[in-house]
């Protein structure tokens, strides 16, 4: 399980939000690599992943990126705490 924590303003950046301006959040990439890439070897997602985080300019640690590489790779869930800060 991962852990962030997000700026409550800034949680259209990690979730998808269809009131949101934002773009791509990183939920939608990261759905979109689980379905793309499942089976394949998890070093060849993590730097999907990581490019993904840093569109959504969000700082997940580089376990946090293998781990849910590993998940995408065997298809397991992937469990996210996300804190939320700011007021």
């Amino acid at each position: 399980m991962g852990e962030i924590s997000v700026d409550r303003r800034h949680l259209d950046r990690l979730l998808a939000d269809t009131a949101s301006a934002f773009g791509h959040p990183y939920q939608q990439a990261f759905a979109e690599l689980a379905v793309s890439y499942r089976g394949r070897p998890a070093a060849t997602i993590v730097p999907l992943l990581r490019a993904a985080a840093e569109r959504a300019l969000l700082g997940f640690t580089a376990t946090d990126l293998a781990d849910q590489a590993e998940a995408i790779s065997s298809g397991a869930p992937y469990e996210l705490r996300i804190r939320v800060t700011g007021r």
